[in-house]
């Protein structure tokens, strides 16, 4: 199994709600990237004949049957960075469909990587009622969550992960390997119904309690995920 998908393929759905969906590119892929569309009702500009809105297109690896997914959602209004690694598609996506990649005011460090207009977000996207908040910002790694307090929903794209080699034996979801020992717990305040990864499927079944775990065991579960990697290297 690849660690990233590269050839043509067929993406995998997850996440369908009303207010968004997610996909995973490469289906066989070990990574696992995991992109979501969010859609936004209220358009900044006001302009459209349908007064309906568009979909805010999240940390994107692009597919074949991408446009059709999200057209199902409306018009896209752009392509948002929230990881400063997570560029991915970004740039490619936002050309074809003619608008700009937004990134955190504080992640202007990608900006010359990105092949399209960029832009900054303010401290929520668009009319979504998604608030931005600053996860990390150290030179290796700048991380945004969007957190929408009036359903609970919260997209991390990469502190927490559903993928196998974030969680150690038993669990569902997992802390990132290399912040096992400084684990994201300002998140497991947050209240929580509906979670969206970066890697892996999300988690709508007790999401809150999901991610409170995965914080509490973070330290003491560690050398269980290094011995499961390790085992999984050498097969």
């Amino acid at each position: 199994m690849p660690m990233k998908g590269s050839d043509s393929t067929e993406l995998r759905e997850i996440d369908r709600w009303e207010d968004g969906v997610g996909w995973i590119a490469y289906p066989d892929e070990q990574m696992q990237r995991a992109s979501h569309a969010l859609v936004d009702r209220e358009r900044d500009d006001g302009d459209t004949e349908t007064g309906q809105g568009g979909v805010w297109v999240v940390d994107p690896v692009d597919a074949d049957d991408l446009d059709e997914l999200l057209g199902e959602f409306g018009e896209v209004l752009g392509v948002v960075v929230l990881l400063d690694r997570h560029k991915r598609d970004a740039a490619a996506i936002a050309r074809r469909h003619d608008v700009a990649v937004h990134r955190p005011t504080w992640m202007n460090s990608i900006d010359e990587a990105i092949d399209a207009p960029v832009r900054a977000l303010g401290t929520t996207l668009g009319g979504t009622e998604y608030r931005v908040r600053k996860r990390l910002d150290l030179p290796i790694w700048k991380e945004a969550v969007l957190y929408r307090p009036n359903d609970g929903s919260l997209l991390v794209p990469e502190s927490l992960g559903t993928v196998d080699y974030f969680c150690a034996p038993g669990e569902r979801l997992g802390v990132h390997p290399m912040l096992r020992l400084t684990p994201p717990n300002g998140l497991g305040g947050l209240a929580v119904e509906r979670l969206l990864v970066g890697h892996g499927s999300g988690v709508t079944e007790d999401a809150q309690q999901a991610i409170r775990d995965a914080i509490r065991g973070s330290r003491s579960r560690a050398p269980s995920l290094c011995v499961k990697l390790l085992r999984e290297r050498l097969s």
